[in-house]
Formats: structure tokens, C-alpha cells, sequence
């Protein structure tokens, strides 16, 4: 490679033009390591369900015995919300395309089994409390994939579906997050049935507008918790039931802008919350989620929508690096595959009495941004350090100011 420079002519060393490239090529690579990685993650849970071996095969690891009710609904739901828009994405010619075809025939075949009444697999909607919350998660894939995963499902199926859905209609969400999981079912219900319960709805709307705390936080019911619910529940449910809501042409007592403001406020935050080395302060509860904490970042840039002063290939790298600094922690696998508890690494003592196998596949959800193609920008250019790598760099920055 040669170039001319006031007259004189400039040999880039073969190596120097490999690392222009290597740079260049870093998004791919860490994209290519993501499907990787969330691939090692789904395998088990829907090859299982596919084969109606999952309840045979799933191990339970939990503090109480009663697990066993839900965890099945918990890994399927949660795993499969955080996979969907990569699954939106459809199959093409490549080999990521063929293997989201994979995975695309594999959750077909899972939505069946699991709300087949038939089904060894048949999961639990409707019996104690938990189902509405994993009832929710599987509502949010849906939506974020309608054109993979319900609009090719035969009329059966789509029928189980949704009979599955309104049977967690008798089970009373506590008045915190959980209002959410509610509206979320019955945003569902109204895409797909025609007709979603707007009390259940408006009630979660209201409730959260009256529980926000500004600086784009909403307390956990009337009390603010320092946890990462705002990023794991609260957040990306209020934003997906709006835009249904908006969708429909329904109005609705906060507006989406409103709450699409307030979240890229706390996308934002959560982008500052990551150290120089890939960590986050270990706050509150259910951190077995693990890297699951930040799907509201991962969430605000699939959808373009990140603060001006981020840019995607800072969010890009910074996700990447949580992602791989954990998964490749000693023991967050067992010997089969399936996910343990812990934040890094197998840590039982992390786990509170509600956790257990099956919940951690929350983690799913920091890959939304796959959703965004491979010739997004986001997957493009070399890495850019995020604030706080800036920051413990030396860096100059721009300040930080809250919002309303």
C-alpha cells in the first residue's frame, strides 16, 4: 500500500496495514463471538424442548424445592426475549443466517411444546404467582418477533398460545414491577388476539408514570431500590407495551416519547456504570442475571435511539467486553452446558430464594443489539472506548447532567 505525501512516497509496513484492518474487522468478530456465545447459551435449553426432553433434562439448582413449578417457563420465556430480534432478523444465505434458521425452527417447536396441554413439556401458566412473570417474558418475544415467531405458527399452536397467555390472567401481580408483567401479557394479546384487557394495561402505565423518580429512574412500585429492575423489567416492558399501544392507535396516560426520554437517560447511566475492565457495581438483587443488567443499553441502541454523546461502537464494545469477561468465568457452565448461579462465575450464595436454573437465562437480553444487522454502523469501524475507559485514560469528556 502506497501512498503520496508532499512529493515523497510512504510505505505502510505490511503489519501496520493488517492492523488497520484487524480494526476495521473488530465488530464482526465481536459479533461473530456474541452468536457464538449466545448460540452455547440456547443450545440446551431449546434442543431439549425440541426433543420434549426438557423437564428430563434441565437440572434445577435452587435454594427451595418448589422450583421445579417454574424454572422450565423461566429458562424458555426469558431465553427466547432475549434471542428474538436476532431471530427477527430471518434466515439468509450465511452461515449466521443458516443458523438462525436453526434457532428459528427450534423456538417454533418450543412455543409449541411448551403450551401444548399434551406436551411432556407443558409449562405451568397459571399455577402460584411466578408464571405471570415468565408468561411476560414470553409475550416480549413474541412481540419482538412477530414476523419469526408467530406469524409462521400453525393455527393450533397460535391457539395454545394465546389460551396459555390468558390463563395467567388469575394471578395477581404485586404492586412494584410486576404490573408490568400484566400489561406486557395483555400487549400480546392485543397484537395477536385483537383484544388485550385495557385496565390491566392503563394500571401499569399509570402506576409507573406516578413512581418515577427523575433522572430517568422509576421506583420499584413507590420506593426507589438501588437494582438493576429499571434495566432488567421496568424499562424495555413500558417501552414495548407504549409502542403496542401506539401501534394500535391507543392513547395512553404518559406518552412513548416521554418514556423513550427517560430511558435513554438511564441508557446513558448504565453506559457510565462500566468499568475500564468490562465490571459493574454489584447492587442489589438478582444479580445471578448477570450480564442481563444491561438490556436497556443493549435495548436503546437496536433501536438507534442512544443519547448523542454515545456513539454505537462504544456500546458495541463495552457489551461485548461484560459478556466475555463473564461467560468465560470458570464454572458459569456445568459439565452439560446449562447455565449455573452466580454473577462471575458459579456462586450459589448470589442466588435469592425465587432463583434457580431457569431464571438466569435472563442474561439473554444484552444481545439485543444482534437485531441490528451485520452492516449496521454499531458492527462497523474499530472499537471506541466507552466513558469510564475515557475517563481512567485521561481523556477529556463531556459533562454529565440529569434530566427531569
Amino acid at each position: 500500500m502506497r501512498k503520496k505525501i508532499l512529493g515523497l512516497i510512504l510505505v505502510l509496513p505490511l503489519s501496520t496495514m493488517a492492523m488497520a484492518q484487524s480494526q476495521n474487522d473488530a465488530g464482526l468478530k465481536e459479533r461473530a463471538y456474541l452468536v457464538k456465545s449466545l448460540s452455547r447459551i440456547a443450545d440446551p435449553v431449546l434442543t431439549s424442548l425440541s426433543k420434549n426432553q426438557l423437564k428430563q433434562l434441565m437440572p434445577i439448582e435452587a435454594k427451595t424445592n418448589d422450583r421445579g413449578n417454574y424454572t422450565y417457563l423461566e429458562a424458555f420465556g426469558r431465553l427466547l426475549a432475549g434471542m428474538a430480534p436476532w431471530l427477527e432478523l430471518g434466515p439468509d444465505q450465511t452461515p449466521e443466517g443458516q443458523l438462525r434458521q436453526k434457532y428459528i425452527e427450534l423456538a417454533r417447536i418450543g412455543l409449541h411444546n411448551a403450551t401444548d396441554p399434551n406436551s411432556p413439556d407443558f409449562m405451568n401458566f397459571n399455577k402460584g404467582g411466578q408464571p405471570v412473570v415468565d408468561a411476560a417474558f414470553l409475550a416480549q418475544a413474541l412481540l419482538r418477533a412477530p414476523h419469526q415467531l408467530w406469524d409462521p405458527l400453525d393455527a393450533a399452536t397460535k391457539a395454545n398460545v394465546i389460551v396459555a397467555l390468558k390463563s395467567s390472567r388469575v394471578i395477581t401481580p404485586g404492586y412494584s414491577n410486576w404490573l408490568l408483567f400484566s400489561a406486557s401479557i395483555e400487549a400480546a394479546l392485543l397484537k395477536f388476539d385483537n383484544y388485550g384487557d385495557r385496565m390491566r394495561i392503563d394500571y401499569a402505565i399509570k402506576q409507573h408514570q406516578l413512581w418515577y423518580k427523575g433522572d430517568g429512574i422509576y421506583g420499584d412500585g413507590p420506593n426507589f431500590h438501588w437494582d438493576f429492575y429499571n434495566s432488567f423489567v421496568i424499562q424495555p416492558m413500558l417501552l414495548e407495551v407504549l409502542q403496542t399501544l401506539q401501534d394500535a392507535d391507543k392513547k395512553t396516560s404518559i406518552t412513548y416519547e416521554t418514556a423513550l426520554k427517560h430511558a435513554q437517560r438511564y441508557a446513558a447511566v448504565q453506559e457510565r456504570l462500566i468499568s475500564p475492565e468490562g465490571t459493574y457495581p454489584p447492587v442489589g438483587r438478582s444479580l445471578a442475571y448477570r450480564f442481563g443488567a444491561f438490556q436497556l443499553l443493549s435495548k436503546i441502541a437496536l433501536m438507534k435511539a442512544l443519547p448523542a454523546q454515545i456513539k454505537p461502537q462504544q456500546v458495541r464494545a463495552a457489551l461485548y467486553t461484560i459478556i466475555k469477561r463473564q461467560l468465560e468465568a470458570p464454572g458459569t457452565f456445568d459439565d452439560k452446558g446449562w447455565l449455573q448461579i452466580g454473577l462471575y462465575g458459579h456462586q450459589p450464595g448470589i442466588g435469592e430464594g425465587y432463583i434457580s436454573t431457569g431464571s438466569l437465562y435472563l442474561c439473554s437480553e444484552a444481545f439485543l443489539i444482534l437485531g441490528l444487522p451485520s452492516s449496521d454502523e454499531l458492527w462497523q469501524k474499530p472499537d471506541e472506548d466507552w466513558t469510564s475507559k475515557k475517563i481512567w485514560k485521561g481523556q477529556d469528556i463531556e459533562t454529565d447532567h440529569a434530566i427531569d
